[in-house]
C-alpha cells in the first residue's frame, strides 16, 4: 500500500526548489566521454581489525573471500580515518565536510533535532554527480537524518538528492531491539508461553526450543516444519522465510491471535521498517506485515539493488550505494544458506549478552553472510562470474564500474580482534575507533593489488566520486569542503602523500533547549556514556539506563532517583550511597578531537566529569600524545598508558616529538578557526539575507512548523527548541546583513 503523507504536496514543491537551487549545475557531458558507474558498498561497525586483506583479523577472523578478492583486484587504502561514530562518518563522505561545519557530531537518535542532520542545502554526492547526469540510489541504512525531527519525514533521503531510496528508517537509525517473544510466541502476553528467546527465534530442542512446529505467514498458507539440519532448526528456518514459528504445534485452520499480533512487531535484522522514496518524490512506507519488510536486511537490499541497477538506461551513468547494517547491534545468527557448510553452531548463544564469548561468533557469521551477498550482487549485475568451484572471477579492468567499499567506524569493543584495543574502539577517537578500511577497484585503477599507506580521510571519498566522474570538486562546490584528492593514488602507484594531517571529531548532537542523551551504565557498570541514544539502545548493548524512561527496577543494586541528566550525576548518587570513589564508573568524554601526522597523534578529550573530593560535576579537558603506526601484524596503537605527555608533559618529549606536537597543535587551531559561524544563516550560503526570511517561512509551514534548519532559538534562549516559529523569525531579522565570524571568536 502506498502512503502519501499530508505534507507531500509541500514536500514535492520544496524538494524541487532545493534540487533546482542547490544541486550543482547540470552541464551536459560531451557525447564522447565515457562515464563510469559507481558501486558504493558501506559496511557497519566492521573495523580494519576484522580484515585479513589488511593483515589483521586476530586468531578467528571472519571469512570474507569476496572482499578479499576485491582487495586483491584493487587498491587498499590502509591508513584511512573515519569519525568515531556512524552518522558523522556517513555525513562526511557524502558531504566532504568535517562535523564541526555541519553540526552532525554523534550517532543520531530520536531526540536530536534537524539542526544535527544532513541539510538539504549541502551539495551531497548525488547532487554533485547530477553535473554529469548520474542517477543515484541508496539501499539500506540511511542514518543521516531521522524522520521524527526531520521536516521531510520519511522523504528525507530524496531531499538529499537520492533519486531512489529503498531502506530502513528505524526510530533510532539502527536495527530495533531483538523481539524476545519471537513474534508473540514467548513472553507473558496473551498466548505467550512465558519464555524469552534471546536471539529472536525458537531454537531447536537441544537449546530449549522445539524440533517441530507450525510456520505461519502473512501472505501464504502455514507450513508444518521439522528439523532436517541441526544447524538450522525449524524456528530459525521459519524466521528466515519471513514467518512466525509456533513450536510443537501443527498448522491450525485459523492463525492464532498472538501470532496475528506478532506479525506487527519489528524484529532487529529480520522484520524491518522499510521506506521507499521514488524518483518523482512520492514515498511509501511498508508495514511489518508486508512480505518485503520480512526479509533479512543483508539480503533485502541486495535484491533491490540488483533490480534497480539492471533497469538503468544503458546511456545513463549510475551510482548505487548499498548500505549494510552489518554488524551493528543487536547481533543475530544470519540465514544459514549465507554461511559456509560446517560453520560453528551459534543457535545456543545468547544474542543479548554483551561479551566476547557470545558476540564474536555472531559477528563473524554476520560478516561472512554480508560477504556472500556482496558476491551475489557482483555476479548478478555482471561485474563478476562464478568459476566451476564456486569462487569469484572478478576482473575490474574489464568492467565499466568503479567499486568503492568502506566501513563507517571501528568495531564494537567486544567484537574487536587482537591486537586492537577493545577498550578504545567504536565511539572513541583512538585508532581502534577511527582507523577504517577502504577498498577501490575498477578500470581507473593502475597496477592493482597494492597498498596505499599514505593518510586518507572519509572526507576524501567525497572528492573521489567527483574526480572519477571528471568533476573539479573544489570549484564545483560553492562552500568550504575538507577533502583532498584520492584519484591520483589510483592512477599512480608512486603517488606521494597528498594529505599531510588527518582529523576526527566526536561530540553531542543538538537537542531541544540544550538537552543531551541520558546516562547509560555500560556492561558491568564500569563505564558511563552518553553515546547510547535511548534506553533500548543502552540495553541492547548490555547497559543500564539512568535517563528519561528509566525506573528504579532497572538497576536493582542501585535503585537511584531516576531520571538523571549526566553520568556525573550517577557517580554522585552512587558515592552518596556508599560506593567508594575507586569503584565509581569511568565517564566517557562527551567531546573529543583527534589529529595526526605520519608518526604521531594528538587527542583532546572534554568531559563533564565527577570530582569525588567535592561530590560535584566538573568540566575537565585533557590532552594526550601518542606515537602510532600501521605495522602488520601488530600496529603501534594509542593505548592507555602510552601517552607520551603523561610523565613529564611537553618538556619530556624528544625534539622530534616536540616538533610534531607543536605542528599538530597549530594545525588543529587553524582548522577550528576556519569554521565560520553565521548566526541565522539557515541555508548556509554565508550570508543572512531576505532569502533566509523566505525559507524560514517555508519551514515554518512544512511539517507543522516543527524542527528544521531554521530553528535557532525559543522563548528560553537556550538554543533550538524544536520549533520553527516567530522566535526564529525575530532572530533572523536581528542578524540580516551582519558579517559571519570564526566560531572561536
Amino acid at each position: 500500500m502506498q502512503v502519501v503523507s499530508r505534507w507531500m504536496r509541500g514536500f514535492l514543491w520544496v524538494a524541487a526548489l532545493f534540487m533546482a537551487t542547490f544541486s550543482v549545475s547540470m552541464a551536459k557531458a560531451p557525447a564522447h566521454q565515457k562515464l563510469h558507474n559507481f558501486l558504493f558498498i558501506l559496511m557497519d561497525d566492521v573495523g580494519i581489525d576484522q580484515l585479513t586483506s589488511f593483515g589483521y583479523g586476530g586468531l578467528t577472523p571472519p571469512a570474507m573471500p569476496i572482499v578479499d578478492q576485491i582487495a586483491k583486484s584493487g587498491v587498499r587504502f590502509r591508513n584511512n580515518w573515519s569519525m568515531p561514530a556512524c552518522s558523522p562518518s556517513r555525513a562526511v563522505f557524502f558531504e566532504g565536510r568535517f562535523p564541526m561545519r555541519t553540526h552532525l557530531l554523534a550517532a543520531l537518535g530520536p531526540s536530536d533535532l534537524a539542526n544535527s542532520m544532513v541539510s538539504p542545502y549541502e551539495v551531497t554526492v548525488p547532487k554533485l554527480l547530477k553535473k554529469k547526469h548520474y542517477e543515484s540510489a541508496l539501499f539500506g541504512k540511511f542514518h543521516m537524518g531521522l524522520q521524527g525531527n526531520n521536516p521531510y519525514g520519511i522523504g528525507a533521503p530524496h531531499s538529499l538528492g537520492f533519486d531512489h531510496f529503498y531502506g530502513w528508517l528505524d526510530e533510532t537509525g539502527d536495527p530495533s531491539s531483538i523481539d524476545r517473544t519471537a513474534g508473540g510466541i514467548g513472553g507473558t502476553g496473551s498466548g505467550g508461553n512465558g519464555k524469552s528467546y534471546n536471539c529472536g527465534y525458537v531454537p531447536g530442542a537441544k537449546d530449549g526450543g522445539a524440533d517441530q512446529g507450525a510456520c505461519y505467514f502473512v501472505n501464504r498458507p502455514c507450513q508444518n516444519l521439522s528439523i532436517k539440519n541441526p544447524l538450522n532448526p525449524p524456528g530459525r528456518a521459519c524466521r528466515d522465510l519471513g514467518g512466525i514459528f509456533d513450536p510443537g504445534k501443527s498448522c491450525a485452520t485459523t492463525t492464532p491471535s498472538n501470532i496475528v499480533t506478532g506479525f506487527n512487531t519489528l524484529a532487529s535484522h529480520f522484520v524491518n521498517p522499510v521506506v521507499i522514496n521514488y524518483q518523482d518524490g512520492s514515498v511509501e512506507q511498508l508495514l511489518p506485515t508486508d512480505p518485503r519488510s520480512r526479509i533479512y536486511r543483508g539480503s533485502d537490499i541486495i535484491n533491490e539493488a540488483i533490480a534497480w541497477i539492471k533497469t538503468r538506461p544503458s546511456q545513463t551513468p549510475w551510482m548505487a550505494t548499498v548500505s549494510f547494517a552489518t554488524v551493528h547491534t543487536p547481533l543475530q545468527p544470519p540465514p544459514i544458506h549465507l554461511i559456509p557448510p560446517g560453520s560453528s553452531d551459534t543457535n545456543g548463544l545468547d544474542c543479548t549478552a554483551p561479551d566476547t564469548q557470545n558476540q564474536l561468533p555472531l559477528n563473524n557469521q554476520m560478516i561472512t553472510a554480508m560477504d556472500t551477498e556482496i558476491g551475489r550482487l557482483l555476479v548478478e549485475i555482471g561485474l563478476a562470474t562464478r568459476r566451476p568451484d564456486g569462487t569469484l572471477a572478478y576482473d575490474p579492468s574489464s568492467t565499466d564500474t568503479m567499486v568503492v567499499l568502506l566501513d563507517d567506524n571501528g568495531s564494537m569493543g567486544y567484537t574487536t580482534k587482537a591486537p586492537f584495543d577493545p577498550t578504545r574502539a567504536k565511539g572513541t577517537p583512538y585508532q581502534t575507533g577511527v582507523w577504517t578500511p577502504v577498498l577501490v577497484a575498477g578500470p581507473l585503477v593502475k597496477a592493482p593489488d597494492r597498498d596505499v599507506k599514505e593518510m586518507t580521510n572519509h572526507a576524501d571519498v567525497y572528492q573521489l566520486f567527483g574526480e572519477m566522474a571528471g568533476i573539479n570538486v573544489q570549484k564545483a562546490v560553492p562552500r568550504r569542503i575538507d577533502s583532498v584528492p584520492m584519484l591520483p593514488y589510483l592512477k599512480n602507484p608512486q603517488q606521494k602523500a597528498i594529505r599531510q594531517w588527518n582529523f576526527t571529531q566526536g561530540d553531542l548532537n543538538i537537542q531541544p533547549n540544550g538537552a543531551i542523551n541520558g546516562p547509560c551504565l555500560l556492561a558491568g557498570g564500569g563505564t558511563c556514556s552518553h553515546i547510547p541514544v535511548t534506553k533500548g539502545v543502552c540495553e541492547d548493548n548490555g547497559g543500564v539506563w539512568w535517563g528519561d524512561g528509566a525506573s528504579d527496577s532497572d538497576d536493582p543494586n542501585n535503585p537511584g532517583p531516576v531520571p538523571l541528566t549526566h553520568c556525573c550525576d550517577v557517580s554522585s548518587y552512587k558515592m552518596s550511597h556508599g560506593v567508594a570513589a575507586a569503584d565509581l564508573p569511568k565517564i566517557v568524554p562527551q567531546r573529543n578531537l583527534g589529529i595526526r601526522d605520519a608518526n604521531y597523534k594528538l587527542v583532546q578529550n572534554f568531559t563533564k566529569d565527577f570530582d569525588a573530593t567535592t561530590n560535584a560535576c566538573v568540566d575537565r579537558e585533557s590532552e594526550e600524545f601518542y606515537a602510532i603506526n600501521q605495522d602488520v601484524p601488530v600496529p603501534k596503537l594509542d593505548r592507555d598508558g602510552d601517552d607520551l605527555l603523561a610523565a613529564n608533559g611537553v618538556d619530556g618529549l624528544t625534539k622530534d616529538q616536540q616538533r610534531s606536537y607543536r605542528t599538530l597543535t597549530r594545525q588543529l587551531g587553524r582548522l577550528l578557526k576556519s569554521n565560520v559561524l553565521c548566526q541565522a544563516d539557515g541555508n548556509r550560503d554565508g550570508v543572512v539575507d531576505k532569502k533566509d526570511l523566505q525559507e524560514w517561512e517555508t519551514f515554518s509551514q512544512l511539517n507543522g512548523g516543527g524542527s528544521s534548519w531554521y530553528d535557532f532559538t525559543g522563548p528560553e534562549n537556550l538554543g533550538p527548541d524544536g520549533l520553527t516559529d516567530s522566535y526564529d523569525l525575530t532572530f533572523i531579522q536581528k542578524y540580516i546583513g551582519k558579517p559571519c565570524r570564526p566560531v572561536s571568536q
